[in-house]
C-alpha cells in the first residue's frame, strides 16, 4: 500500500503529459492549415527582440501599474514552478521535501521567497479581478469578450489564487507538523507568510493536519498540472508562444507593406524586367489576397494563437476610437476560432475547408477591413508583437482583386492610378499645369 501514493501520481502524470501532447500536436496542426513562409532572417536581431519583449516584456511597460503587476505574476509564475520539480521528484519516488537536505539553510530562504512570490501574485490577481469586474476597464469589457473570454479571463485569475493559497496552507501545515516532531516533515527555521496563518490550523490533530497538508500538496500539483492543460485552450496560451511569436515578428520597417510575388513577377514579365529564375518554375497564380485561413501565412495563425486578448490593439485603434466596427482584438480573435473551426472539422473527417463558410464574410465583415487605416497603431500597441494588420491587408487584397468589392470610391481610384498613374482622374501629361498656372498668376 506505501508505493500506491506513487503509482497514483504516475497516473495523473502521464495521463496529463498526454493530454498535453495531444493538444500542443493539434495546435501545430492548426496553425499549420497556413501556407508557409521563410522569415529566418537577422537572426540577432530575433534574439535580441524575442528576448527583450517575450521575456524582458519591453512593451508592457507603457502603462506601468498593470506592467509591474503582470510583471510579479510572470516571474512568480516562471521561479514558483520551479518548485515543481521538487514536487514531481517526491511524487515519483515518494519522498518529502527531497531538496531540503541538499540546500540547507538555503531551501529556507528559498521557501521565503517563494511564499513572497505567492503573496504577490494573490495581491496582483484580486487587483486584475477588481479591474475587469468593479472598476471595468473599458477595453476589458468590450462586445467580443462576451461569454467565454470573459469567464476565461476570471477563471483564469480565480486558478492562480486558489493555487497560491494552496501552497501558504501546505507550507503551513506542514510547518506545524515539523515542529510537533511528526516522522518525515522538516522544520526550516521559519516561513514568514504562511506562519502567519498557522493560527487557523494549531488547534488540530496531527493526523487531521496530515490530511490537510497532502490534500494541498495533491490539489497543487493536479492544479499545476490541469492549469498546463487549460492554458492550451485559453488566451494564456500567449505565456508559452510568446517567445516563437516575437522570434518571427516582422523586423521589416512600420508601413512597409509587402508586395504580392505572383502579381510582382508578372508585371516584371510584362515589362520585359529580369525576373528570378526560380520563381519563374515556381510562381503560381492561385488566390489573391485571404478569403479564408489556409490563404492567410503560418504566422498570421501564430499570431492568433498568441493574442493575448488584451485590447491594447483596439484601444489605439483610431477607427475604433471613432466608433467604427473594427477592433483588431476581433480579427486576431476570429481568426483563431475559424482556424479551430476547420481544423475540428479535418479531424472530424468533416468538409473542413469547404463547409460552406469562410473567415471573409461568416467572420470578418467587410465593414470591418474597410475601416483599417493602415496606421500600425494596433501592431505597435501588441505587447507580443502580433501583426493584426498584415490579416487585414490580405482580406482586403482579396476584396479588391477576386470580388471587385471595395468601396465605389476605392475603385474609381484604383482605376485612376491603373490608367493615369495618380489617384485623380487626369493624364500624366497635365500632372504639372498647376505649376504652369502659378507662374502665370505671378507674373
Amino acid at each position: 500500500m506505501s508505493s500506491l501514493p506513487q503509482i497514483l501520481f504516475l497516473l495523473v502524470l502521464g495521463t496529463a503529459g498526454y493530454i498535453l501532447y495531444k493538444r500542443i500536436n493539434y495546435i501545430l496542426k492548426t496553425i499549420q492549415l497556413g501556407k508557409p513562409v521563410q522569415r529566418n532572417d537577422n537572426p540577432g536581431e530575433r534574439w535580441k527582440t524575442m528576448l527583450l519583449v517575450a521575456l524582458g516584456q519591453k512593451k508592457m511597460f507603457k502603462n506601468l501599474i498593470p506592467a509591474l503587476l503582470h510583471l510579479v505574476i510572470y516571474v512568480s509564475f516562471v521561479i514558483i514552478n520551479l518548485e515543481v520539480l521538487e514536487f514531481i521528484i517526491d511524487g515519483i519516488v515518494g519522498t518529502h521535501r527531497v531538496f531540503a537536505p541538499f540546500l540547507a539553510g538555503f531551501y529556507s530562504i528559498a521557501m521565503n521567497f517563494f511564499e513572497f512570490l505567492a503573496l504577490g501574485v494573490l495581491i496582483s490577481c484580486l487587483i486584475f479581478l477588481i479591474r475587469r469586474n468593479i472598476t471595468k476597464v473599458p477595453r476589458l469589457n468590450m462586445v467580443e469578450l462576451k461569454g467565454w473570454p470573459k469567464l476565461d479571463a476570471n477563471l483564469i485569475l480565480v486558478i492562480e489564487i486558489v493555487l497560491m493559497m494552496a501552497i501558504l496552507t501546505m507550507n503551513a501545515t506542514d510547518q506545524i507538523l515539523a515542529y510537533r516532531g511528526v516522522g518525515g516533515y522538516i522544520p526550516l527555521g521559519g516561513l514568514w507568510i504562511s506562519s502567519s496563518i498557522q493560527g487557523i490550523f494549531a488547534g488540530l490533530e496531527s493526523s487531521t493536519l496530515v490530511l490537510i497538508e497532502r490534500a494541498a500538496w495533491w490539489f497543487h500539483i493536479i492544479g499545476i498540472l490541469g492549469f498546463a492543460i487549460y492554458v492550451t485552450y485559453s488566451k494564456h496560451l500567449h505565456i508559452f508562444l510568446a517567445f516563437p511569436n516575437t522570434w518571427y515578428s516582422n523586423l521589416e520597417p512600420k508601413g512597409k507593406m509587402p508586395n504580392m510575388e505572383t502579381v510582382t513577377h508578372e508585371v516584371k514579365m510584362m515589362l520585359g524586367m529580369p525576373t528570378d529564375p526560380q520563381a519563374t518554375e515556381t510562381a503560381e497564380v492561385g488566390r489573391f489576397g485571404a478569403k479564408d485561413v489556409n490563404d492567410l501565412s503560418r504566422i498570421n495563425l501564430l499570431n492568433a494563437f498568441s493574442c493575448t486578448e488584451c485590447g491594447r490593439c483596439t484601444a489605439e485603434c483610431p477607427a475604433n476610437i471613432t466608433g467604427k466596427k473594427l477592433s483588431p482584438r476581433k480579427i486576431m480573435m476570429d481568426t483563431r476560432d475559424r482556424a479551430e473551426e476547420v481544423s475540428n472539422n479535418l479531424i472530424a473527417g468533416k468538409k473542413g475547408l469547404d463547409d460552406g463558410k469562410s473567415l471573409l464574410g461568416d467572420y470578418i465583415t467587410q465593414e470591418e477591413i474597410n475601416a483599417c487605416t493602415n496606421c500600425n497603431a494596433c501592431v505597435e500597441a501588441c505587447p507580443v508583437n502580433i501583426d493584426p494588420l498584415a490579416i487585414i491587408i490580405e482580406l482586403r487584397r482579396y476584396t479588391a482583386m477576386e470580388e471587385s468589392g471595395s468601396p465605389a470610391q476605392w475603385n474609381a481610384m484604383f482605376q485612376n492610378i491603373e490608367t493615369s498613374f495618380a489617384p485623380w482622374k487626369f493624364p500624366p501629361t497635365d500632372r504639372f499645369n498647376w505649376a504652369a498656372d502659378l507662374n502665370k498668376e505671378k507674373k
